[in-house]
């Protein structure tokens, strides 16, 4: 049976949603497996995030140290090192923090790499079938990922569907005497709070986003007035920003804002996955691209082939004249 480990990231008390996807994606690698939850913090908010946890996993590793207070993923290393079985397949989001941690777990554990996963087509002996996207999505790369020794893997964050809670009645197992000397070289200073803009654009129940698409400065404006009929605030995606013709507090990303709309209008975005790795809360996805290929397509409720600068203004004086 393989035993499957995936890592909860969590931020003042509150889990993140990847969370609740790893269970989906854990079934897709093998429908037996054994699924833990490693959970690693300290005090009362690792508490309440590993207590929750039971309901949805039958097991759950607690590590409590005053030296994971902030994630730091050397200390985070160093600790799953010495508690996770040699043959562990293990999980974590595709995220900054992912990304810092898993590779060199899995020079540590001395088991297979691969990063970025958006899919699992179950096991083959010892070898375990995934998949990966390149090219902003536009191709899907099949890996064949050895298992034998184990395995450490990123998994993209809305990939998977998520699980509605659950009653799995696991319990905590806390392992943090077990976790070792957890000393590095790297300490955390401090945390700096982003820019505030004009608009907070994680408050908005409804997001007109532009990419590329709107091609000029100038038809920013067209978006707006969109964003006027529909009581939504405009947001874009990062080229507008680097372009500078939004500013940086209005751009969805994993290197911008996280967001968690009712309804994300995409308009002339392609929906690479930096992207739409802003996008939580399963909102409804009306996207409109010219490109009938756009990534975008796969993840959107509806989706327009057609150029924005024509379909926004018609859009708006629809919405406008009901």
């Amino acid at each position: 049976m393989t035993q499957i480990f995936a890592y909860i990231p969590f931020i003042n008390g509150v889990a993140a949603d990847v969370a609740l996807e790893y269970p989906s994606a854990a079934k897709k690698i093998d429908e037996g497996a054994s699924l833990t939850a490693v959970v690693a913090g300290s005090g009362a908010d690792l508490d309440k995030v590993a207590n929750e946890m039971t309901s949805i996993y039958s097991q759950v590793i607690k590590i409590d140290n005053a030296d994971l207070a902030y994630p730091n993923a050397e200390v985070v290393r160093k600790a799953l090192v010495n508690i996770l079985p040699t043959d562990a397949v293990f999980l974590t989001a595709h995220d900054t923090f992912g990304m810092d941690l898993a590779p060199g777990l899995s020079v540590k554990m001395d088991s297979a790499y691969a990063a970025d996963m958006v899919d699992f087509e179950g096991i083959d002996g010892t070898t375990l079938k995934a998949v990966r996207q390149e090219l902003g999505g536009a191709v899907s790369t099949h890996v064949a990922v050895d298992i034998s020794s184990g395995a450490v893997m990123t998994v993209r964050p809305g990939s998977f569907a998520p699980v509605d809670g659950g009653s799995a009645g696991g319990s905590v197992v806390d392992k943090s005497g077990d976790a070792g000397d957890l000393s590095t070289k790297r300490k955390f200073l401090e945390i700096v709070a982003a820019e505030v803009g004009d608009v907070d654009i994680t408050k908005s129940d409804v997001l007109v986003s532009v990419g590329r698409g709107i091609e000029d400065e100038e038809n920013i404006e067209i978006a707006q007035e969109l964003a006027e009929a529909m009581n939504a605030v405009v947001s874009c995606s990062r080229p507008i920003v680097d372009a500078k013709w939004l500013e940086k507090s209005r751009q969805v990303g994993t290197s911008g804002q996280t967001v968690k709309p009712k309804v994300y209008m995409a308009m002339g975005i392609s929906g690479s996955f930096q992207h739409m790795g802003g996008v939580k809360g399963n909102p409804f996805i009306v996207a409109v691209n010219k490109n009938p290929k756009a990534p975008i397509f796969q993840v959107a409720d509806v989706g327009i082939v057609e150029d924005i600068l024509d379909f926004i203004p018609e859009l708006t004086e629809a919405i406008n004249d009901l």
